[in-house]
């Protein structure tokens, strides 16, 4: 198998390991078939994403400890389903995106152009 490419069309990026992120809790943005949520797009949350995220219905603060979550908080770097990332930001609370660490299955739901508007810089990250 193909090691996984991200949205610059670089290999995939660990996106984030505390908390652990990816939909197969591996690290990274990681996708497959049993993905339904396409959860590819690495961000850096905000309090303004997840408080909007939140409202739109899907609370990633309340630590959830039956499934190992602990909730997340401002500054945690985690992969977000691509389709929910949009509708934030649509709404005018996109979080940045480290695209470095974003699938490029992101790109069949969000616009490059979109995400490269959000985009860190990898030292702003240090």
């Amino acid at each position: 198998m193909a090691p996984a490419k991200n949205v610059l069309g670089l290999p995939l990026e660990t996106c984030g390991c505390e908390p652990m992120t990816g939909f197969f809790r591996d690290g990274c943005c990681n996708t497959g078939p049993d993905d339904l949520g396409v959860h590819t797009v690495c961000c850096v949350v905000d309090q303004k994403f997840l408080e909007t995220s939140r409202a739109m219905g899907n609370d990633l603060m309340t630590p959830m400890p039956q499934f190992g979550f602990a909730g997340l908080k401002p500054g945690d770097r985690w992969c977000v389903c691509a389709a929910r990332w949009l509708q934030v930001a649509e709404v005018g609370a996109a979080c940045p995106v480290v695209l470095e660490a974003t699938h490029e299955a992101t790109l069949e739901i969000v616009p490059f152009e979109l995400l490269l508007k959000y985009a860190v810089i990898p030292s702003q990250l240090n």
